[in-house]
């Protein structure tokens, strides 16, 4: 069956870094579009990066030039290294599969001092 399995949330401070990791399985990850989505507590859920399979990728204006996403096509695996972290990043952070709305569980980040 499809999984996505979110990884390497947690608590860090201001100017911090965290890299999240998604493991993919139940479908061809290779040409599969994947984003990564988060969620503030009483917000809605928006689009923070997506890489498409060809690796060409795109950003919310919030994140660029501090959050980079990447793909191991071989290993099944989407990454988001997030960098300069601010407590605004706070949310839950979900991986996407864009052509058939296939989402995981989401991983908790907490950008506090």
């Amino acid at each position: 069956q499809v999984q996505l399995v979110e990884s390497g949330g947690g608590l860090v401070q201001p100017g911090g870094s965290l890299r999240l990791s998604c493991a993919a399985s139940g479908f061809i990850f290779s040409i599969s579009a994947m984003g990564w989505y988060r969620q503030a507590l009483g917000k809605q859920r928006e689009l923070v990066a997506l890489i498409n399979s060809g690796g060409s990728t795109n950003y919310a204006n919030s994140v660029k030039g501090r959050f980079t996403i990447s793909r191991d096509n071989a290993a099944k695996m989407v990454y988001l290294q997030m960098n300069s972290l601010k407590p605004e990043d706070t949310g839950v952070y979900y991986c996407r599969e864009h052509f058939n709305d296939y989402w995981g569980q989401g991983t908790q980040v907490t950008v506090s001092s």
